[in-house]
């Protein structure tokens, strides 16, 4: 097989890559385009083996016990793993990409002959994918950890933009000054993986609340950086689409995000940008009003329409399925039954999307920020289903709030407001939300999932 043939297959398999990508930006077809995508990565994956670089030792059974051991654990924490824990396998994953940079890259340095110049664009690729993967792995394990709660408010780094710039400052005066030794130095190398792995803890862990899902888009996209700097290494176009590919779109999803929380992509790189700002809270004395089942069911059927707005409450109580069963029995009396889709509900992006698919929820039904907010004036009632920090007016009104700025479902505009929740807790800001207490709002108080089949029940003897 000629090398054209093999670069042919190559290029099927970026094809691939691209129509999968292009196929996940509808619930419709995106169970598809991740198959398809899928292909072209074991296509690539046999062809690397059947083709493999001339002066790798290609030890075939290393290679085969990483895939056997990586295929089982991928296969079975995809299996098991609950729709409320995406975000921590997903950050979880971004991580071990991560790691598979940096180890690439240290492996490459270190072969680099005695006595060559460093001062050329390889080497400084390899250092980028060195320092990239690192952040890419300590910062997605202090997402994970942050997201499993054991991390959220344990660790503190003191001044955090301060101590961020000055590593910054660091790693790029260490990586100038490797590039002028004049012969390889791995120590040196280990210092600048060191002082890297410590940014990416410093990174993210000043970050928390409702900004999560924006720091998790942004490891992301520089797991996919690091994959693209890595093909550079070995001159693999497959690796250099692919992570061009993850690394491209997760920039510009990470972009649409900072814009969605009114913050600044520069704020996000030096990190700590939701450090600042005090617990905005309500008064304890304020009383919130409830309303029963029987009420609520006859009030929704006799709405015209019907506006949910779901979140992370909802992803743990499973209650997708009977949400979309209750829309179905709405729509049945003739409501106009929505969802209001904020950019970051949920814990990372597009977790609500991904949740309501599975539940079969008609994707012309999910209403993005803007639309939805045009809708809630002309809306009767609105659900908020263990949604906190997306409807907090103090986004709004609270200047030392800190979510201050960030763009929210503005649900106080509807006729009526319902928060379903369990309890009068703060979301994961760690904030309490006068919404609670507005003149329009009433409190339906328990598990989403089992207030929602009762609300069905409700609505069926109405």
């Amino acid at each position: 097989m000629t090398t054209a043939l093999y670069d042919f297959i190559y290029l099927i398999s970026i094809i691939l890559f691209i129509i999968g990508l292009k196929r996940l930006s509808s619930p419709d077809t995106a169970r598809n385009g991740n198959l398809v995508a899928a292909a072209g990565m074991g296509i690539a994956i046999v062809v690397s083996l059947v083709y493999p670089l001339e002066t790798a030792q290609n030890n075939y059974a290393w290679i085969a016990g990483g895939i056997v051991l990586g295929s089982v654990v991928g296969i079975t924490a995809a299996k098991k793993v609950q729709m409320t824990a995406m975000p921590e396998m997903v950050s979880l994953f971004n991580g071990l990409g991560g790691a598979c940079a940096l180890v690439v890259s240290l492996v490459e340095f270190y072969n680099y002959p005695e006595g060559v110049s460093l001062l050329n664009g390889q080497v400084f690729t390899t250092l980028f994918a060195l320092f990239i993967g690192s952040i890419s792995f300590t910062g997605s394990l202090v997402a994970y950890g942050k997201l499993q709660g054991f991390l959220r408010d344990s660790l503190q780094v003191p001044f955090p933009k301060v101590v961020n710039a000055i590593l910054l400052i660091s790693v790029i005066g260490i990586m100038i000054y490797i590039m002028m030794l004049p012969s390889v130095d791995f120590n040196w190398a280990l210092i600048l993986m060191t002082v890297s792995l410590i940014y990416g803890i410093t990174f993210v862990t000043p970050i928390g609340g409702g900004d999560m899902p924006v720091v998790i888009s942004l490891l992301n996209s520089f797991t996919g950086i690091g994959a693209a700097l890595a093909g550079l290494i070995y001159n693999n176009q497959v690796m250099l689409v692919g992570g061009i590919l993850v690394g491209a779109s997760g920039t510009i999803l990470t972009i649409l995000m900072c814009q969605a929380m009114n913050r600044s992509l520069f704020n996000v790189i030096i990190g700590g940008f939701s450090s600042s700002g005090g617990a905005a809270g309500g008064s304890r004395e304020q009383i919130v009003k409830e309303v029963i089942p029987s009420d609520l069911a006859i009030e929704l059927k006799y709405s015209s329409k019907v506006m949910v707005v779901p979140g992370y409450g909802l992803a743990v109580a499973q209650a997708q399925h009977a949400v979309h069963e209750l829309e179905s029995m709405l729509e049945e009396e003739g409501v106009d039954f929505k969802y209001a889709i904020h950019p970051v509900a949920g814990r990372m992006p597009g977790h609500m999307n991904v949740l309501l698919a599975e539940a079969d929820v008609p994707y012309p039904k999910l209403l993005e920020l803007e639309e939805a907010n045009k809708e809630l004036t002309s809306t009767d009632v609105v659900l908020v289903i263990g949604a906190n920090d997306v409807v907090n007016p103090a986004a709004k009104d609270d200047p030392s709030s800190p979510i201050h700025g960030m763009p929210i479902l503005e649900v106080e505009k509807a006729k009526s407001v319902i928060v379903l929740k369990r309890s009068m807790s703060t979301g994961y800001a760690g904030i309490q939300n006068q919404l609670f207490f507005g003149e329009k709002t009433r409190m339906l108080f328990g598990d989403a999932k089992a207030s929602i089949n009762k609300l069905k029940e409700e609505v069926d003897q109405a």
